[in-house]
């Protein structure tokens, strides 16, 4: 299990990236957009600077659903490989066995 400060660190980041999502893409938009004076342009860049960092979609990370883990997630199922072989030998995953010989 991971550390409940980290989970919610992660919580607070999505709603953070939710939040700046639309403010976000359009100054990226003028920022990127060639035929705008170079002078507005540059200003863009530097309101998108003065957003916080953890507005920015880059800094999420995947974390398993049931255990917060980090590293080794599946992303269509949103678990951990470890999550997934526990449910797997539990048998609460439909069509997954768990091989042994």
């Amino acid at each position: 299990m991971a550390k409940k400060a980290m989970i919610e660190r992660e919580k607070k980041r999505e709603k953070m990236v939710a939040k700046y999502a639309a403010k976000r893409a359009e100054l990226k938009e003028i920022a990127n957009d060639e035929t705008k004076p170079m002078e507005e342009r540059f200003k863009a860049r530097l309101k998108l600077a003065k957003l916080p960092r953890n507005s920015s979609a880059t800094r999420l990370h995947n974390r398993c659903q049931l255990t917060g883990r980090p590293h080794a997630y599946y992303r269509k199922l949103k678990i951990s490989r470890i999550a997934l072989r526990e449910l797997g030998s539990k048998g609460l995953l439909p069509g997954m066995v768990k091989s042994s010989w």
